[in-house]
């Protein structure tokens, strides 16, 4: 199952379960699709692989099971500034 990170590792914008803004990659390495497009040229940063867009669980499943709450921003060269 999709952990659903919250923001997007780079520029740490929020990021709803619902988000159509939200980018993953195959290690779901989470961030939003302006970062994706204009920082990070759709590479991810982590591992090299490319981004498509995450999935969207439906409501009524995210009360059994919720996105996760924990934030993670990475130190990218691309994301500085």
């Amino acid at each position: 199952m999709l952990i659903l990170k919250p923001n997007c590792e780079c520029c740490d914008r929020d990021l709803a379960a619902d988000s159509p803004e939200a980018r993953i990659c195959t290690f779901e390495c989470t961030f939003c699709a302006a970062c994706v497009e204009t920082r990070l040229a759709g590479v991810c940063p982590n591992c090299g692989g490319g981004f498509t867009a995450r999935p969207i669980r439906p409501a009524a499943l995210l009360a059994r099971f919720p996105a996760s709450t924990e934030r993670v921003v990475g130190a990218h060269a691309a994301c500085a500034g």
